[in-house]
């Protein structure tokens, strides 16, 4: 799309008013071509200026009127009247229908294509205002906040047709795929259906964290697990044993795979369902939040024919997925890569996957050994659980083959101890592995409500106890220092926080840590020489990140603390 008005125009238009200091208007503008950024979302983010104030200021001087969408109460009817993809694409949103027309919010005023489109659309007068790209972005979650509310009733709905109906009846059928769509939407990673005495809770877990989200009558508690039964190939007449199974569905044209996990409780049969979208395995390294710096690190490893890179943290961190990251810069024609996972959780094209199978004795080890002989360029493990695994794996790396594999453990600093623990040779571990990543999933700040502040005495106080500050932010004044968080809105359920993002702590094995492995040195020292040699620690790429406006301060010490 044409820019309305350009990044030299808008620094003039400032300037003229004095709003900014010309030099740190200067360095802005700088930053943001550097960065091939947008100078306005740039200027907003630094907190150097409100979102209204500037759009209100270009407004002025395109002689237009301005919108502040914060301030307005977007009807579910008004947001269906333009579809969301078309509503991206072209930087618009409808806020109001009235008397006289349509009003929308435009990032180019002056685009009288699409308002002749849009009045051919709707059957309406349109009135164009303008809003900063900046706004109109943050205001799509709306969309997303209207077709929740949409599933939410419809689930009910089919919840009071479903009483006294077949597991195959349509109402129950809907009521089903409706809770798959709700879930999709709120970009809920697993759904919980859990009975009660009185009732059925369910609840999703959404960036980490378990939200309550609808509650059933317990009547249809069998209707519903049958259900789901049917789809994942269950059997449906065993009630008092654990099973697992898999389904293949679509959601707004994507393909999801559902892991379902069914126990029995005392109220019935529990249900817990794992969504993994197939947007997931099109991550990269810079997608999930890794540095320029870490990256680079990361990429040097990845080029070497042999040794081992680990990626390590607890379950949920956000390992697997770091994992399919790598393998996706490495798939390539010339090379075989081979995989053994439990569960496989993405079908990767190219890449010859095996998963784990109880049944027929197939485990990470026995996979292995089999994958050893299928002529492997690289192999992936999905963890490494014990040491027979841990030694083939060690092997592998010896005998010239790229292996990733994951590792339960706190940090990068401990994985090396977990590694002899397993009775693996402290020369084999300082000769194979090449790089450890260890990772936590941290919440992003929801864009619709961010605000910002500075710290008090007693925040600086704290954050001076778990960083070095003087080594971190060199010597920038820490009371001077912008952090975000968000107030909450309707586009985040009052959370304050929309996705999630990754902090990365990456040890590299260079000489001097080597030695240390060698003469068995425990995690502590070995975590000191690394950040003496310049490794950031996973805390201090949070407050990097916080500083940069994509998380808070309060999210980096519940993740990192806990």
């Amino acid at each position: 799309m044409k820019r309305v008005i350009t990044d030299e125009k808008i620094h003039r238009i400032i300037s003229k008013i004095g709003l900014i200091e010309p030099e740190i208007l200067d360095t802005a503008l700088k930053t943001a071509k550097d960065r091939k950024q947008d100078f306005i979302t740039l200027l907003i983010k630094q907190d150097l200026i409100k979102a209204t104030e500037i759009g209100q200021l270009i407004a002025n001087d395109l002689k237009v009127k301005f919108v502040n969408l914060r301030k307005v109460k977007i009807k579910t009817e008004v947001l269906g009247l333009l579809p969301e993809i078309v509503a991206r694409k072209q930087k618009i949103l409808i806020f109001n229908r009235d008397e006289e027309g349509v009003k929308v919010a435009m990032a180019d005023p002056f685009d009288y294509v699409m308002i002749k489109s849009l009045e051919k659309k709707v059957g309406d007068n349109v009135i164009p205002f303008y809003s900063t790209e900046y706004d109109i972005k943050n205001s799509f979650g709306l969309y997303r906040k209207s077709i929740q509310q949409e599933y939410a009733t419809n689930i009910q709905k089919h919840a009071i047709e479903a009483q006294g109906s077949k597991a195959e009846d349509v109402s129950v059928v809907r009521l089903v795929d409706d809770l798959f769509s709700y879930a999709y939407t709120n970009h809920a990673s697993d759904v919980h259906i859990e009975p009660g005495e009185k009732d059925i809770k369910v609840r999703f877990r959404i960036d980490g964290i378990l939200y309550d989200v609808l509650t059933l009558s317990n009547n249809i508690l069998t209707l519903i697990v049958t259900r789901i039964k049917i789809l994942a190939k269950m059997r449906t007449d065993e009630s008092r044993a654990a099973q697992d199974g898999k389904i293949i569905t679509r959601v707004e044209g994507d393909k999801v795979d559902v892991r379902v996990s069914v126990i029995p409780t005392t109220h019935g049969e529990k249900v817990v369902m794992r969504l993994l979208s197939s947007k997931g395995k099109q991550f990269s390294l810079e997608d999930l939040g890794m540095s320029p710096n870490d990256m680079e690190i990361v990429n040097r490893a990845v080029k070497k024919p042999y040794g081992m890179i680990l990626s390590t943290g607890p379950t949920g961190s956000g390992k697997t997925t770091s994992l399919y990251a790598l393998v996706k810069i490495l798939n390539k024609r010339d090379v075989n890569i081979c995989t053994i996972e439990d569960p496989v959780e993405y079908d990767l094209q190219g890449v010859n996957q095996i998963q784990v199978n109880s049944k027929t004795n197939l485990n990470f080890a026995q996979g292995l050994r089999s994958l050893l002989r299928q002529d492997p360029d690289i192999i992936m493990v999905g963890e490494i659980r014990d040491e027979e695994t841990a030694s083939i794996a060690v092997n592998s790396a010896m005998t010239g083959h790229l292996v990733l594999s994951t590792l339960h453990t706190n940090d990068s600093a401990t994985t090396l101890p977990r590694l002899l623990d397993m009775k693996i040779e402290p020369y084999l571990v300082a000769s194979t592995v090449n790089i450890i990543i260890a990772q936590r999933l941290l919440r992003r700040i929801c864009m619709k409500c961010i605000i910002s502040y500075t710290l008090n005495d007693k925040e600086v106080e704290e954050l001076k106890r778990e960083v070095n500050i003087d080594r971190f932010l060199n010597t920038r004044e820490l009371k001077e220092i912008r952090f975000y968080k968000g107030k909450g809105c309707e586009a985040c359920n009052d959370s304050g926080y929309a996705g999630r993002v990754g902090i990365f702590e990456i040890l590299q094995i260079d000489d001097d840590i080597k030695n240390l492995i060698m003469s068995r040195t425990d995690a502590d020292q070995i975590k000191k020489k690394a950040i003496a040699n310049g490794m950031s620690t996973m805390f201090e790429d949070g407050l990097n990140k916080a500083i940069a406006g994509q998380t808070t301060l309060e999210e980096i010490f519940r993740v990192t603390k806990q």
